[in-house]
């Protein structure tokens, strides 16, 4: 991959796709199989950065791991997690170390978990506080709260924890110490999370409840249950799709199909957003795999207007925020985004670098606190561009750049696009393929 990638303002996309597997799905498979008795084989997993870091670390953590072609993986479970020779290294992968600390403490191991540079930097207390109060055992190399940190676990008794913000990272790393805690444990959310790890929990034999509570919901889960291996088909990411879906909406003339998009509630808010812009999207050929409804989705160019982003829809499309920030600049008006804070605790400060992108091409944008406002140029939707971004290795903040940069008046430059194949191995490709004009000078 070259330092720098620009992206030049192409003529109409056209083509059908594939979206790449969902990397919420691939991280789940990978470790529920691990912790299961028995084989799952999983089809379609991405093998992008983030999901090989955890496939290594559940390998690491005495599970059979063997890749058996493009996208298809055996992991064999022994029913539970082994002391580990070394350290737990997840590179990039916040949620896979997240989810690992978790799993991890239900065990009686002691486990030192590491990563990257950028992952060094993420907050890890949310986590692991909840799961000292489940009696896990802490300790951090250097500065608290951030990685590298050791779990010793086992003998875990479980609590009720109350969310004050909807995140499924969390509530999975609960559940999944939860399956190995005295009693039952349960979170409550004040809006509901992706709710993956429930629904990959009963796919797997355990029982899982859950009961509205208030807006969001109460999710309840006995230890002591044994997870049973199970074949698992990962559905398309909704956050991959979004971006050629994204590039069709801009660029003038347009049509792009990404096929197999999952489609739950609770992933879909960037396409209820768009159709409250004005998009043309449309979904045909809807079925079910792996548990959850997928869907081959059409985008066409739009005209598109600025709308106000309902804060509550933000668990449902906090990962796609950049991406709809990138199309906004080309809508008739203001679109609001407020009730986001937890952008600026990714793998950057994306409500930061995003508006310092897009205004170095010449968009307004008003930052605050919690959230921001662009502005669209103009009803023609003219984006001046001729910028050189500054991503601090960020993928997402990558790519929504050089889909902006398609449809821009002049090129579109981004800094360290290597990290793009944390989530989206192939992307340069498949953009190319749809005619996109992406390349390294």
């Amino acid at each position: 991959m070259p330092s720098t990638l620009t992206a030049r303002s192409a003529p109409a996309l056209a083509g059908v796709v594939r979206a790449p597997g969902d990397k919420s799905i691939s991280h789940r498979a990978l470790i529920l199989g691990a912790m299961a008795s028995g084989v799952t084989d999983i089809d379609g997993l991405l093998e992008g950065d983030d999901i090989l870091a955890t496939a290594r670390a559940v390998a690491a953590l005495g599970a059979g791991v063997e890749r058996l072609g493009p996208g298809r993986w055996r992991v064999t479970g022994h029913g539970g997690f082994k002391q580990p020779a070394g350290v737990i290294d997840c590179g990039n992968a916040g949620t896979g170390v997240r989810l690992l600390m978790g799993a991890a403490a239900g065990y009686p191991i002691t486990v030192t978990f590491d990563g990257d540079a950028s992952l060094r930097k993420r907050p890890m207390k949310r986590v692991t506080g909840p799961l000292a109060d489940m009696a896990a055992r802490l300790a951090w190399s250097g500065e608290e709260d951030r990685l590298p940190v050791t779990i010793t676990g086992g003998r875990l008794a479980a609590i009720n924890y109350r969310q004050t913000v909807a995140s499924a990272q969390i509530k999975s790393a609960i559940l999944l110490a939860g399956l190995n805690a005295d009693g039952v444990t349960a979170v409550t959310e004040p809006e509901p999370s992706r709710d993956h790890t429930e629904r990959m929990l009963r796919a797997f034999g355990a029982e899982v409840g859950v009961l509205p509570d208030g807006a969001g919901w109460r999710v309840t889960f006995r230890g002591g249950q044994t997870l049973t291996a199970a074949p698992v088909t990962v559905p398309g990411d909704p956050s991959s799709a979004a971006f050629p879906l994204a590039a069709a909406l801009i660029v003038p003339g347009s049509a792009v199909t990404v096929e197999g998009v999952m489609l739950n509630p609770l992933r879909t808010g960037l396409f209820e957003t768009w159709r409250e812009m004005g998009a043309d999207l449309t979904v045909s050929n809807r079925r079910t795999a792996g548990g959850e409804e997928i869907g081959d989705i059409t985008a066409r160019h739009s005209a598109l207007k600025g709308v106000v982003v309902p804060p509550e829809r933000a668990a449902s499309m906090i990962d796609e925020y950049p991406i709809l920030a990138a199309t906004a600049a080309f809508a008739d008006g203001d679109t609001v985004m407020r009730g986001i804070g937890e952008m600026r605790l990714k793998e950057s400060d994306r409500i930061a670098l995003m508006a310092a992108g897009l205004q170095a091409c010449g968009v307004a944008v008003e930052e605050e606190a919690e959230g921001f406002t662009v502005t669209g140029g103009s009803k023609n939707g003219s984006v001046r561009g001729g910028a050189a971004v500054t991503t601090h290795g960020d993928h997402r903040i990558a790519m929504s750049h050089l889909i902006l940069g398609l449809a821009a008046a002049d090129p579109v430059t981004v800094d360290q696009p290597a990290m793009i194949a944390t989530s989206f191995p192939g992307f340069v490709e498949l953009m190319r393929g749809l005619g996109a004009d992406i390349g390294s000078a």
